[in-house]
């Protein structure tokens, strides 16, 4: 049975907002047709607002869940990683599972239709494997040791295969360079690359840098302190570490999904590097946690003059209070005002599902697609954006 939905505007992310716009859908949520209403008839509902795809969200860490309300913030990287250590299991494997599958449902009915997932384990497989939401999971490995980097890998590859097992799009990947020896960071790139999807904790602070440039700063005492190895000296922005790395796989990677995120410290010659040597690359931004833990965000302006492909994630409930695509967007609206709302909007809805591969079916409203459709309620028509008050709501 046809589904036709209409609202004040319809955004399709790929055309203008059309006005008194509306979609009809078919049974199985495929876009049949687009346009704008002549007259109102009993078959249309129409809502009070306006329709935009369902979101991606290009980077969430569903598993931390249960650490909503637990962090302090403004802690810096260091301060981070401290309160991970010491709270990660502060929950009992059931409250975690049922707090991340709270999570999860609340994030598709309040219209995220895709998401790039991190996971260090397998306890969210099944409820992603079950849920209507699109999941690309990154199996993030850890290890700072050189002589561990194979049992590491080792230890991945049997979580790869209960992944494959629960039947969801899962693959290894590097974290940072912080966290992984170069050896390691250079073996799960290669397995990453091998599966076509990359995604990379990148320069999230400005202690990453001081790192790599000069092995000083919060993070490096930090390391130093617990005894443990420090990635190599650079003198250059912390990407290019990355990029050695990435240039010994002795993969071919031009093809590849690369998803940046973070990126609070990235600069010009940063991003020309990896211009240079990269062809597919998502910059993420995760604006609500940049400002959770180290009270700044990435250069968006930057980005856009340079005309890199931006996405929204909101990062996981250890970094952030709340796991909104809406919250996320309004913090962009509140600190660049000068970004037209129809710019973000793309960022959070097809940039994200095109970092996944999955522009055929989500990410805007076009015909033969499966986007999902959300309702932004108290919108703000006269100035063309979200107000401070807006909510979403999953439609269809």
């Amino acid at each position: 049975m046809k589904r036709r939905i209409a609202a004040n505007y319809v955004f399709p992310v790929v055309g203008e907002p059309i006005r008194n716009g509306y979609l009809e859908f078919d049974e199985n949520g495929t876009l049949l047709e687009i346009g704008a209403l002549t007259d109102e008839t009993e078959s249309t509902e129409f809502y009070n607002g306006v329709l935009v795809p369902g979101f991606t969200n290009a980077h969430c860490h569903l598993e931390l869940s249960h650490l909503v309300n637990k962090f302090e913030q403004g802690t810096g990287m260091s301060g981070f990683i401290n309160q991970i250590n010491a709270l990660r299991e502060c929950a009992g494997q059931e409250e975690r599972i049922e707090r991340a599958q709270t999570a999860l449902d609340k994030m598709y009915a309040e219209g995220i239709s895709a998401m790039a997932d991190i996971s260090n384990c397998n306890e969210t497989f099944a409820m992603k494997a079950a849920s209507p939401m699109y999941t690309r999971t990154f199996l993030e490995v850890f290890g700072t040791l050189k002589e561990e980097a194979l049992t590491v890998l080792d230890e991945v590859g049997k979580l790869h295969k209960e992944a494959q097992k629960a039947g969801i799009d899962a693959a290894p990947t590097p974290h940072s360079p912080y966290t992984m020896s170069p050896e390691l960071l250079t073996l799960s790139s290669a397995a990453a690359v091998a599966s076509g999807f990359l995604s990379y904790h990148n320069q999230e602070s400005d202690e990453e840098e001081d790192l790599i440039r000069t092995g000083t700063g919060a993070l490096a005492e930090n390391y130093k302190g617990r005894g443990l190895p420090t990635p190599p000296v650079l003198g250059k922005p912390a990407v290019f570490h990355f990029l050695n790395c990435l240039r010994k796989t002795g993969k071919r990677y031009p093809n590849a999904n690369i998803l940046l995120v973070h990126n609070v410290a990235t600069n010009e010659e940063s991003i020309e590097a990896v211009q240079q040597e990269l062809k597919h690359v998502t910059w993420v931004t995760c604006p609500l946690s940049n400002l959770f833990i180290h009270r700044c965000l990435a250069p968006l302006d930057l980005f856009r003059s340079k005309g890199l492909s931006i996405a929204i994630g909101t990062d996981s409930l250890s970094s952030n209070t709340i796991l909104s695509m809406i919250e996320e967007i309004k913090c962009i609206q509140e600190h660049f005002p000068h970004i037209p709302f129809t710019e973000i909007l793309t960022w959070a809805t097809l940039n994200g599902a095109k970092a996944l591969g999955k522009e055929d079916t989500y990410g805007s409203f076009e015909v033969g697609k499966k986007p999902g459709a959300v309702l932004i309620e108290n919108f703000d028509f006269e100035n063309g954006k979200p107000s401070q008050d807006s909510s979403t709501r999953r439609i269809l």
